[in-house]
């Protein structure tokens, strides 16, 4: 892999790509990952890897390049590997997409895990307040946008990113890439401390409806440490492709 460092500055812990690149910090260029996944074309790819492996990193990175908050950061990608490719530049910034990582979800009951979850689900809403406030949204759409809350009913979290995911669509003229990090960090919390039934419920309804009945959905990455079986929370997703981190140059 190429070796990129504008300083000799190493930043430790720092998981936030834009942060690397505007600081000049030392990064070793993964970009090559951006390409090889556009180009596999799968709808939903459920990447298993090692612990401290820089998924986060690695996640952020895909959103700097894929999502319109990032439009024309040209910048974030200049001198790097996948900025050679002249074909994928054209999708540099063009993108409505989903971020979400899962990997400070580590409470110890179940009341608390899925508040947090809930939560974060709410934050996320919030981010598009004034996307709900156009007049292409009529009040029944923002009537369904404000039920989304930190105590939400489990109907309304599980079909929350998939409303989202069809407003942004509606928004912004293109279907959603959802990034989605560290899944499985609540689900090992839930086996350790005994609510792993419940766990498995909410997060079934949630990924079925966001990643299988979504058709709002154009692609979809998941990361996490744990491979999955054919009765996981996985079980009725057939159009989930479940990659070994050693297939990419990630």
């Amino acid at each position: 892999m190429v070796q990129t460092n504008a300083t000799n500055t190493i930043a430790i812990g720092v998981d936030s790509f834009e942060t690397l690149r505007k600081g000049h910090l030392f990064y070793i260029d993964k970009t090559d990952f951006i390409l090889d996944w556009w180009n596999k074309g799968d709808k939903v790819s459920l990447i298993t890897r090692p612990r401290r492996f820089g998924k986060t990193l690695n996640m952020s990175m895909m959103e700097c390049f894929f999502s319109v908050k990032f439009h024309e950061r040209a910048d974030l990608f200049d001198g790097l590997k996948v900025w050679e490719n002249q074909e994928i530049r054209r999708e540099q910034g063009t993108w409505p997409v989903l971020f979400l990582t899962f990997a400070n979800v580590k409470q110890a009951t179940w009341p608390q895990t899925k508040k947090l979850i809930n939560t974060m689900i709410w934050i996320l809403y919030n981010s598009y307040d004034w996307m709900i406030q156009d007049s292409m949204f009529t009040d029944v759409d923002r009537k369904l946008f404000y039920r989304v809350n930190d105590e939400m009913d489990d109907e309304t979290a599980a079909l929350s990113l998939h409303n989202l995911c069809g407003w942004m669509e509606k928004y912004y003229g293109k279907k959603v890439l959802i990034f989605l990090d560290e899944y499985d960090t609540p689900m090992q919390e839930a086996w350790i401390n005994g609510f792993w039934d419940k766990m498995v419920a909410y997060m079934r309804s949630l990924f079925s409806s966001t990643f299988k009945t979504n058709p709002h959905l154009s692609r979809a990455i998941m990361t996490g440490i744990t491979r999955i079986s054919k009765e996981s929370i996985f079980s009725d997703m057939n159009n989930l492709t479940q990659i070994n981190w050693k297939s990419f140059r990630f």
